[in-house]
């Protein structure tokens, strides 16, 4: 249902920034107790994927430049969507124990370059935004 909400909110003219925000909030918390989930069986390393978006959340604290509108993203959506598959699948064990492993080594490594790109992006943009007189 996840991937249905926003076409439904967008469609029926319900969508809002508070929508939106809520929906991604609630998509972080859930990814976050997934990871929990999965630490138990892979180790606590997989906490990672669940901590980066709240640790995101706390550096744009010390850099507020990070709180900067990022464009809309079809990758980043999906990443976020792979996040979920996975820790599910793993989490339920239908996966071997091994292909398990590899397939939350590959999310993480795709969050990893995910969260990366954006900040490169916010960084570029705070970077070379002109001065204002």
């Amino acid at each position: 249902m996840d991937a249905v909400d926003g076409q439904v909110a967008r469609r029926t003219g319900t969508a809002s920034p508070l929508g939106a925000r809520f929906d991604m909030e609630v998509d972080a918390y859930l990814i976050l107790i997934l990871s929990v989930v999965v630490a138990q069986s892979l180790g606590p390393w997989v906490l990672t994927i669940g901590a980066m978006r709240y640790v995101f959340v706390a550096a744009s604290r010390l850099w507020p430049w990070l709180n900067a509108p990022l464009p809309p993203s079809m990758a980043r959506k999906t990443v976020a969507a792979v996040q979920g598959i996975v820790l599910v699948a793993v989490a339920s064990t239908v996966l071997p124990l091994w292909a398990g492993f590899v397939v939350t080594l590959g999310a993480l490594g795709l969050l990893t370059w995910s969260f990366g790109r954006d900040t490169w992006w916010l960084l570029e943009q705070h970077t070379f935004a002109p001065v204002p007189a």
